[in-house]
C-alpha cells in the first residue's frame, strides 16, 4: 500500500464529489489534499474524467513541486495549489471549479459583496477578486503566479484566509480552501449559492446593502471560533 493512501483516498472522494454538485462542467475543476505535516499533497490528474478516477490515479507531490507518486501528469493547476499550501497556514485542500456564477462575478473583476445570513454563515465578509495579472506574470509560469497573486490580494486587503476561505482570479474563476477535502468541496458549492445570491439581488436591486456587520458578527461567529454554538459538539 501507499506510503500517501490516506490522503490519495481523500483526494479521490473529494474530486468524485465534484460534479455531483453541479460545480463543474466537463473536467474544469480539480481538488487537492495535503498532509501539511510531511509537506506533501495529493491532487486530481489532468483531463482525466470523474467518473473513471480511483485513489491510484492521484498524483502525489512535495512542496517543492517533485512528483513523488503517480504515473499521470497532475493538474495543470497545481503549482496555484502548492502556492496556496505554502502561504496559507492552517488549509489542508483546495478546490478550483469554474462555477458559472462564482466565474460570472471573476469576469466582472466584482467581489462577490457579503449581503446576508447565508453568505456570513460561511465568509467573514465579502470574497475578493483579484487584480487582473499581468502579461509578464502569466509568461514567467502563469499557475504559480495566479497562486501569488492570489496570496497577494489577501495580504494587500489584510484578509484572513481562514475567514474568507474563497478567492475570485481575475477573468479566470474560484478557488477554495479548507480543513478538509470534503469541507474544502462544501465551502466551493456554498461560494457558488452565495454568488448567485448576490447576482440576483444585485439584478432587483442595484443599491442593494451589504449586511450589517453586528449581523455578519453573530452568523459567522456562531459557527466559527472558540465561542461557536451552531451544530454538534
Amino acid at each position: 500500500m501507499s506510503d500517501f493512501q490516506a490522503i490519495k483516498e481523500e483526494c479521490c472522494e473529494a474530486n468524485i464529489q465534484l460534479p455531483k454538485t453541479g460545480l463543474v462542467d466537463i473536467t474544469f475543476g480539480n481538488v487537492s489534499v495535503s498532509d501539511p505535516a510531511r509537506r506533501v499533497f495529493a491532487i486530481k490528474p489532468s483531463g482525466v474524467d470523474y467518473d473513471d478516477l480511483t485513489p491510484d490515479h492521484m498524483v502525489v507531490l512535495d512542496y517543492e513541486g517533485k512528483v513523488l507518486e503517480g504515473d499521470l501528469r497532475p493538474s495543470s493547476d497545481t503549482p496555484t495549489h502548492r502556492c496556496l499550501f505554502l502561504n496559507f497556514e492552517g488549509i489542508r485542500s483546495v478546490v478550483h471549479t469554474h462555477s458559472r456564477t462564482a466565474v460570472s462575478f471573476a469576469q466582472a473583476a466584482r467581489d462577490i459583496p457579503c449581503m446576508g445570513t447565508t453568505h456570513a454563515d460561511y465568509f467573514y465578509g465579502d470574497v475578493p477578486a483579484s487584480r487582473d495579472m499581468t502579461a509578464e506574470e502569466i509568461a514567467a509560469g502563469y499557475e504559480w503566479e495566479t497562486g501569488e497573486v492570489i496570496v497577494k490580494t489577501f495580504a494587500e486587503r489584510g484578509i484572513n484566509p481562514l475567514e474568507i476561505p474563497a478567492v475570485l482570479v481575475r477573468n479566470h474563476g474560484p478557488f477554495a480552501w479548507g480543513p478538509s477535502g470534503a469541507k474544502a468541496v462544501e465551502t466551493a458549492l456554498a461560494l457558488e449559492v452565495v454568488a448567485e445570491m448576490a447576482l440576483k439581488a444585485l439584478q432587483l436591486n442595484p443599491e442593494a446593502p451589504l449586511i450589517a456587520q453586528h449581523l455578519l458578527d453573530k452568523h459567522y461567529l456562531r459557527k466559527h471560533g472558540a465561542n461557536a454554538y451552531y451544530g454538534q459538539k
